[in-house]
This record gives structure tokens, C-alpha cells and sequence, in this order.
């Protein structure tokens, strides 16, 4: 079994991850999210608004509707020209992406498959003659719309046409003059988001990477061209982000690369483009993007709108549409990135038995603290360890487990990620004092009880 088959086989095991619909046979690219998974989910996006939107004078938040106008999207372009090249199995009519089938055979010295137009995609099939997963003829590429389209309205026949939407960018950039009236913000500022988005992939196999339904974590910071060095205002966002995810997450650098865009591959708006891509079990792909939009998005949705998005400047009134930059990542992608990078096998022990280790760090951990009693047959350790476990919980994310023997115990909450475990044994009865193992060194400390709401809390500082 490979890395990718261990995280997908232990993410459903301690309830990180579910296949969506698992007892109607499931839906492709969809996953719902467990107990443990939700916990970390809700932690990511706490931590990056934390980060991100909080602890910044320079920006606001937004909760956006899933469903906007229609002609937002029209404007954005996503309506016309919102696809991935898609191209069909001749026999059984599957579809796939055709750059991630080039993507698998593509060698060093030929162009790459982000550069390549569709006429070039189809000459590289052609010439490579590359079949579908099942070994059979493919169909010439086709462009295939990535937006969801469903309609509003009680009576058939009177149904408007709307699409789930494909970012939560585009929300923004309808509310920004909203913003600019309602508070007492001055550019250069940023608004963030944090919402579901919805694309309608051909891609399977990739666990949580891509799916149907995902969350995004997005900012437009808008600027003064000619006050701004827009050069400095895109490093600046590069060094957080890149800090976010090596100090803030604890994710590996050495699994971390930025991957600027060729000319061909950025959007023609975009003055500037780079990718922070992992290195995924299944090769490098892109986390987190960050680009230069100049005032494209503003401009499209006034000229579409008739509604004037325009600054105006406090000191010298000078109108003008602003500029944005815009990073942008996959709430899921970083659940998954902090799954591989977390992943650990530590040396069998006498018992044969490999012990699996989720070494999160602590703040992103779903449960901060598992509490057990010794044995779940005695009256009094239950009691005890029912005190110590709401004392706890007051404060921080704690979980519960009283099943089987305390080794068991200990090998579940390891690969779930809790960093510390709290057994209350017959010796607390007496002193007080119970027994705290870390999870990362498998080494075991007595405290007092009164003692272990400070100890943690200062762990998670």
C-alpha cells in the first residue's frame, strides 16, 4: 500500500474523511467530512482568518451567498469561458482531462502541458497515440464548462437560469462598493472570504484534492497603482503565505515549491501569476495561487452592472477603478497537504505492530487532549476521569475514550493527531496526580489535576 492509499485508508478509518452517499454507492469526486475532520477543517479556517483578516488592520471579512446573479458570472467570463479540455473514451464514452492524461507521459524537454493550446493538446495525443485509462481510442479535445448551472423559481416554465458559483471572489468584487460605504475603509485594503465553491470535474482519483463541492479561502487586496508598488504588495502576500503554511501549519519546506506561470498559461489580465505547490503523494500540484489582476474584475462587473465601482481618492478626489491581488487556496487542499505532511510509521514495536502517527501540530490538532480512565469497569476512576475530562473541555477541543486496553487507546488518538493523552489510574485516587503522554515521543509525566489547564494552554501558545 502506497503513501496515498494509507492517508485515504486512515482518513476514513478515525473519521477525517467519508465518502459522500457511501450507502447508495457514492457520488464521484464527493466526500463528506467526519467528526475528526470537521474539527480540523473548522481549525484551518480559524487559523487562516486569525491570520489572515484578525490580526491585520488592513483587511475585512465577507460571508457571500453561494447563488449570485447570473450576469456576475457572465461578466467574470466563467460562463464563456470557464472550461477544462475534456476529451472522451470512444468505446465506453468516459471523460477525462486531457492535460492530466498528457501530464502522465510528458518527459523533460517537451513543452509543458500548462503552455500547450488545445490544437497543440490534440497533436501531442495524436502523436504520442495515448489511450484512455481502459486502453482505448480517445475523441478530439472538447471544451467542457466547469460551472454548475440550476434554476430558481416555483412554477415550471418560469425558472431563471442561476449557477452555483465557481470562486468566492466574484462576491467581493459585487460588494466592494457596499464595503467602501458601510465602513471606513482606505486603500490599500483587502476583503477575505471563506465559503463553498462548486466546479463540475472530470477528474477522479484524487481523493479530496478535487472534488464537486470545496471550500475556499480567498482575498482580493485592492490598491492605488500610482501609490502602490504592486511588486511589493505581491511579495509581501507571498512571504504570509508561505510563512502561513511552514510556521503556522508546521508543514515540511522541503515539500514546498513556488511555480511561476509562463505568459501562455497566465490569464490575459494578469500581470503576474505563481502557484505554492506540495509535494502531494501524487506528485506536485498546486495549494495556494496568488496573481495580479490589475482592475479587470472591478471593470467587467461595473461595465456589466452600470453601477459605478469606482474610488474615490479622500485627499485629492481623483476617481479611478483599483487594482487587486488576489492569493487564493483550497481549504480541503490544505486538510490534505497536513494529512501527507503529518503522516508517520514509527518502528514496530516487540509486538510486530507499526505505530501510525498524525504528528499535526498541536494548534490545528482536532482534539487538543484525550482523557481516559484506566479501566472503564471501576465507578470511581469513571467519576474521576469524568471530572478531569469536563475540567478540560471547558477550555479546549477534548475527546473521550474509555473502550478497550489504554494501549489501544493510545494507538487510536495517535493517528487521529491528539498530542497529549490523560490517563486518571488508581495513583490519582490517592494524590491527585495523573499520567500525561505526548503523543510525538511516546514519553509518559505525572501531574497534578489542578495543574493541567495551565500546562496545556501553554503548550498551545
Amino acid at each position: 500500500m502506497d503513501l496515498f492509499e494509507k492517508i485515504v485508508a486512515l482518513a476514513k478509518r478515525r473519521g477525517f474523511v467519508y465518502p459522500t452517499s457511501e450507502i447508495y454507492g457514492g457520488i464521484s469526486n464527493s466526500y463528506d467530512y467526519g467528526p475528526a475532520g470537521t474539527e480540523l477543517l473548522r481549525n484551518i479556517k480559524n487559523i487562516w482568518w486569525k491570520e489572515f483578516i484578525n490580526d491585520r488592520d488592513d483587511m475585512v471579512g465577507l460571508d457571500t451567498q453561494i447563488i449570485l446573479r447570473p450576469e456576475t458570472w457572465v461578466a467574470s467570463g466563467h460562463v464563456g469561458g470557464f472550461s477544462d479540455p475534456m476529451v472522451e473514451d470512444l468505446k465506453n464514452h468516459k471523460r477525462y482531462r486531457a492535460d492530466h492524461l498528457i501530464e502522465k507521459i510528458i518527459t523533460t524537454g517537451d513543452k509543458s502541458v500548462e503552455e500547450m493550446s488545445v490544437d497543440e493538446m490534440n497533436d501531442f495525443i495524436k502523436a504520442n497515440k495515448i489511450k484512455s485509462p481502459d486502453g482505448n481510442s480517445l475523441s478530439e479535445i472538447k471544451s467542457f464548462n466547469l460551472l454548475f448551472e440550476t434554476s430558481i423559481g416555483a412554477v415550471s416554465g418560469e425558472k431563471s437560469t442561476v449557477y452555483l458559483r465557481g470562486e468566492t471572489a466574484q462576491g467581493i468584487f459585487t460588494n466592494f462598493k457596499q464595503v467602501l460605504d458601510s465602513s471606513r475603509v482606505k486603500l490599500p485594503f483587502g476583503i477575505g472570504n471563506i465559503g463553498k465553491s462548486f466546479r463540475n470535474e472530470i477528474t477522479t482519483g484524487q481523493f479530496i484534492f478535487r472534488t464537486l463541492e470545496f471550500e475556499q479561502a480567498e482575498t482580493e487586496y485592492f490598491f492605488d497603482p500610482e501609490n502602490s508598488k504592486w511588486e511589493e504588495i505581491f511579495d509581501g502576500f507571498k512571504d504570509s503565505m508561505f510563512k502561513f503554511v511552514t510556521e503556522t501549519l508546521g508543514v515540511s519546506k522541503e515539500n514546498l515549491k513556488w511555480r511561476r506561470h509562463s505568459d501562455k498559461e497566465r490569464s490575459f489580465y494578469s500581470k503576474d501569476t505563481y502557484d505554492l505547490d506540495y509535494k502531494f503523494p501524487f506528485g506536485w500540484k498546486e495549494l495556494w495561487g496568488i496573481a495580479y489582476r490589475t482592475d479587470y474584475d472591478l471593470k467587467q462587473q461595473m461595465d456589466h452592472s452600470g453601477k459605478s465601482l469606482e474610488y474615490v481618492d479622500p485627499i485629492s478626489g481623483r476617481k479611478f477603478i483599483p487594482h487587486v491581488i488576489e492569493p487564493a487556496v483550497g481549504i480541503n487542499r490544505i486538510f490534505l497537504m497536513l494529512l501527507a505532511d503529518a503522516y508517520s510509521e514509527d518502528p514496530s514495536d516487540d509486538s510486530g505492530q507499526v505505530r501510525i502517527v498524525l504528528k499535526l501540530n498541536p494548534k490545528i490538532a482536532p482534539y487538543k487532549v484525550a482523557v481516559f480512565p484506566l479501566l472503564a469497569n471501576k465507578p470511581e476512576l469513571l467519576e474521576k476521569a469524568q471530572s478531569v475530562y469536563k475540567t478540560l473541555k471547558k477550555n479546549m477541543v477534548v475527546t473521550w475514550d474509555a473502550r478497550g486496553n489504554i494501549g489501544k487507546r493510545y494507538f487510536a488518538q495517535d493517528e487521529i493527531g491528539t498530542p497529549w493523552c490523560v490517563t486518571i489510574d488508581f495513583q490519582t485516587l490517592e494524590d491527585n496526580t495523573v499520567t500525561i503522554r505526548d503523543r510525538d515521543s511516546g514519553k509518559q509525566e505525572r501531574m497534578l489535576v489542578d495543574k493541567l489547564p495551565q500546562y496545556f494552554q501553554n503548550e498551545l501558545i
